[in-house]
């Protein structure tokens, strides 16, 4: 009997005898379907584990974040809530002046985005539009004077262990800590750190629930680029 050796495509002779076989290309299909897959898995788990979506749909946080920005949120920047911070992640505490999403103490199935202002321990205080930590005035460079004209006084409160007093940037319309106090740590998600889209969009466009999302949806799409506020797109949130 001859000796049946198998031979590559480019003429060689493959090593190993007769015992060697040559591994059958992919087809283009199933290519693509892997690439798929691999690339849905990898959205869900930076979405269920590092990365998460959300919109801003009022102006309690103007003029940092508008009525239609689409934000990214770092959800592993905090680590989780009881466990110290793994530097070797890249993980570390809350600070004072970072943007953050956390769920809403008064409706669980609400999440707020928020500026820290005061951390555990300390004593606010706001005297006649100005805010004092444990006495000092506080430099907010983020905040516009004509957002700030009517800000009531509040006497001094200590931030409870483990939670953080937020406040919005648009003071004179941000219902935040001043009224339903400090959050607790579990309830926090992240910190908004990009602006990957922002849409010229009328507030409180999310409540538009079936029929009413669908038709919100389409009239977006006639005024996709001339109401897209490109130069917001991927700038980072301070």
């Amino acid at each position: 009997m001859d000796d049946i050796r198998p031979v590559a495509a480019n003429g060689a002779e493959v090593p190993g005898g007769g015992e060697a076989l040559l591994a059958r290309p992919k087809s283009v299909v199933r290519e693509y379907a892997e690439t798929i897959v691999i690339c849905v898995l990898l959205v869900m788990f930076l979405q269920g584990f590092v990365v998460m979506r959300s919109k801003v749909p009022t102006g309690s946080m103007l003029n940092t974040l508008l009525i239609g920005d689409y934000i990214l949120i770092n959800r592993n920047l905090y680590g989780s809530p009881g466990q110290p911070p793994a530097r070797w992640l890249g993980q570390r505490e809350i600070r004072r002046g970072d943007v953050i999403v956390f769920q809403s103490k008064e409706d669980p199935e609400i999440d707020l985005v928020k500026r820290v202002i005061g951390l555990p321990g300390e004593t606010i205080e706001l005297r006649r539009g100005r805010i004092f930590i444990d006495g000092q005035l506080l430099d907010e460079p983020y905040v516009l004077p004509e957002h700030n004209l009517a800000l009531p006084s509040m006497p001094p409160r200590v931030v409870p262990a483990d939670s953080y007093f937020m406040m919005g940037d648009n003071r004179d319309n941000s219902r935040d800590s001043r009224y339903w106090g400090a959050v607790p740590r579990p309830l926090v998600k992240g910190r908004a750190f990009l602006i990957w889209w922002s849409y010229e969009e009328q507030r409180n466009d999310h409540l538009n629930t079936g029929f009413k999302r669908l038709v919100s949806i389409a009239r977006k799409i006639p005024h996709l680029i001339s109401k897209t506020r490109w130069s917001r797109l991927f700038s980072r949130i301070r």
